[in-house]
């Protein structure tokens, strides 16, 4: 029997290759430190805090069936997620991030994501055949949406009747495919969350802040955002109404997932009925714990 999830994790669910050294690195550096493989990509990086929120999500991804999907989609499930939906290819792999992370933050990082964008909108069967919604019925609860999909299933998306009636929460998209989420700009439910970057590139200019780059994407025709800045301050708005608040200054010792954490532990706080001020805070408390190498919660 189906398990009942509580909210839509659509993206990406890989493995997690990350080499941290305590060192400050630049191109060239050798220098020693630790390796670990762990379940990642932003829709399970998203899934995996709401699960340490309570709430039990649903992924929506492609895995091969390879020994390394079979060991993902167990670890998945061991967790607690729903994996009923997962599409399963036959002849792509697995998909892996590789990352390497010094004293001064992101060194290098690459996303072979190529089964994820080939299977395309596959992994979104469940929303048409019945498991989670028709296009007579559509998905009416919360979904966590991956901003590094292809831009053509993004559109798809942005445009179709399955998602016509979803709590659309964009995630974090990689800077160097920021200008994806346009597609969703005008997406009359969704709350895009964006670093103060990726902000810049939707709107093709520089912030100094979080709160000119969340009131300049309103002014786009975004229906809520919200926009981090580091360290230094995170701003939640809707047309005319835009909150700003800092996050607790901490060591960071990790910043891979950072993004995925806020959102997650925003939408769950959120969830549990928190207002917008007292739902940002948690958030950003849950992110600063994290980066700061602890458990967020």
């Amino acid at each position: 029997m189906t398990q009942q999830a509580d909210i839509l994790c659509i993206g990406s669910v890989l493995w997690d290759v990350i080499g941290r050294t305590a060192s400050s690195m630049r191109v060239g550096s050798d220098v020693p430190g630790r390796i670990t493989r762990l379940p990642g990509g932003v829709a399970m990086n998203i899934a995996m805090t709401l699960r340490r929120f309570g709430m039990t999500p649903a992924l929506l991804t492609a895995i091969g069936r390879d020994s390394e999907g079979d060991e993902l989609v167990a670890e998945a499930t061991r967790m607690g997620m729903v994996c009923d939906h997962i599409y399963r290819s036959e002849d792509l792999p697995t998909d892996v991030y590789m990352a390497v992370e010094g004293a001064n933050g992101l060194i290098a990082a690459i996303a072979d994501a190529h089964s994820l964008e080939a299977a395309g909108d596959k992994i979104l069967r469940a929303m048409a055949n019945g498991a989670l919604g028709t296009a007579d019925a559509p998905y009416s609860g919360t979904v966590a949406l991956d901003g590094n999909l292809t831009e053509e299933l993004l559109q798809d998306i942005a445009g179709s009747n399955l998602f016509q009636h979803a709590d659309l929460r964009v995630a974090p998209a990689s800077p160097g495919k920021a200008e994806r989420l346009l597609a969703l700009l005008g997406h009359p439910s969704a709350t895009l969350y964006v670093n103060l970057e990726e902000a810049g590139l939707l709107c093709h200019t520089q912030f100094d802040d979080s709160a000119s780059a969340a009131a300049a994407l309103i002014q786009r025709g975004a229906h809520r955002v919200l926009v981090t800045d580091g360290g230094k301050s995170a701003s939640e708005g809707t047309q005319g109404d835009i909150i700003t608040q800092t996050p607790p200054a901490v060591m960071v010792t990790r910043v891979t997932g950072a993004g995925d954490t806020f959102m997650a532990a925003h939408i769950a706080s959120e969830s549990e009925g928190m207002n917008r001020s007292a739902a940002l805070t948690r958030a950003l408390n849950a992110a600063a714990t994290y980066v700061s190498g602890e458990t967020p919660l």
